[in-house]
């Protein structure tokens, strides 16, 4: 969610901070290396593990770490519901509760939930759900260049009768909810809005209005998001975003996000049914909800941490609060709609 010069800057300054704390926290590896000793790990095109992160996972537990990526979100369930009689892996991490239904409904799961999840991620859980343990959670929303409009004589584009006003044409770029988790997360906040019979109304004023849909969100935030170069002025992006383009003295940031589009999203992993080696999955998802690698999250995948111990930066206090309302829709509408939400949405939205 920020320019190729930003992403650098927080991988670095993560890195420098693992490497000061590693020496302190690293474990001593196992005596007995595991039967089975590779864990392949299929994730979406966001996750990021530090190489001191994955040496600390490969000498606490003794398994050798290999992670595979796969797209989007959308396009990560896409491709594990089409491998899951000869899976790409072991265990994925990076499906989301717009998603998840589909999965669990064709058995790419099996049940697993580890002895120390916390409170919060108990409560994540999709209701009566054993399959996929919650890592992490966040909020789609649309983003703003605030900056931008203040070099403009236009208001800045806060949404009016339901729909961006004329004066607006041609300035925001959204995902595909069909090939992108944070489109799909925003459709279910304008199907939540504005109902089942409205929701298409709304896309087809945003269509005139000259609305860009891409596959992902890579695409929208660093190629035409005009805080990184581009022309477009809105994006669907995350409450988060605006913490990672504030100043370094913390002053301010020049992006804001527009709090009434928020739709909840919340991100799992799960052991892969027919994985060559579920117990190095299930490891896996034990260390994504150590405080090691949760107090990660926040600065290199740019969601909250399920564990209420993990360190979160201090300027999300600041610019990334949690949204008090965000929309949401209940798992079991989501599971018997989602795909005729989509078609619906793909033929009257890009056809």
């Amino acid at each position: 969610m920020a320019t190729p010069s930003f992403t650098t800057f927080v991988r670095t300054a993560t890195a420098s901070v693992l490497v000061l704390s590693l020496t302190a926290c690293m474990a001593e590896p196992q005596d007995d290396a595991p039967e089975n000793s590779l864990v392949r790990v299929v994730v979406h095109d966001s996750f990021q593990l530090s190489d001191e992160l994955k040496a600390q996972f490969e000498q606490q537990s003794g398994y050798t770490l290999e992670v595979v990526t796969n797209g989007d979100g959308g396009a990560l369930v896409n491709k594990l519901v089409l491998t899951k009689d000869a899976p790409l892996g072991d265990v994925a991490y990076g499906v989301d509760n717009t998603f998840a239904s589909r999965a669990l409904s064709e058995g790419v799961f099996e049940e697993y939930v580890p002895a120390t999840e916390g409170a919060l991620g108990a409560e994540l859980r999709l209701s009566g759900g054993s399959e996929l343990t919650p890592i992490d959670f966040g909020d789609v929303c649309l983003n703003i260049d605030s900056d931008y409009y203040a070099t403009v004589d236009l208001a800045e584009p806060l949404e009016q009768d339901g729909f961006f006003n004329q004066a607006h044409a041609g300035s925001a770029v959204v995902t595909n909810p069909a090939t992108s988790s944070p489109g799909l997360a925003f459709l279910f906040a304008t199907i939540a809005k504005y109902g089942e019979d409205g929701y298409l109304d709304y896309w087809k004023q945003l269509k005139d209005n000259g609305l860009k849909i891409v596959d992902g969100w890579e695409d929208a935030y660093y190629v035409d998001f005009s805080f990184s170069g581009g022309d477009r002025p809105v994006v669907l992006s995350y409450a988060s975003s605006p913490a990672f383009t504030a100043t370094e003295d913390g002053s301010r940031t020049s992006t804001e996000t527009l709090m009434s589009t928020c739709y909840r999203q919340v991100e799992y992993a799960g052991v892969l049914t027919g994985g060559a080696n579920p117990e190095g999955a299930q490891a896996f998802i034990d260390f994504l909800i150590s405080d090691e690698f949760q107090s990660t999250i926040a600065e290199t995948m740019y969601m909250y941490p399920v564990s209420e111990t993990a360190e979160i930066p201090e300027e999300w206090a600041s610019f990334a609060p949690v949204p008090d309302a965000p929309a949401t829709l209940d798992p079991a509408l989501i599971d018997q709609k989602r795909d005729d939400w989509i078609k619906e949405w793909s033929a009257e939205i890009l056809g």
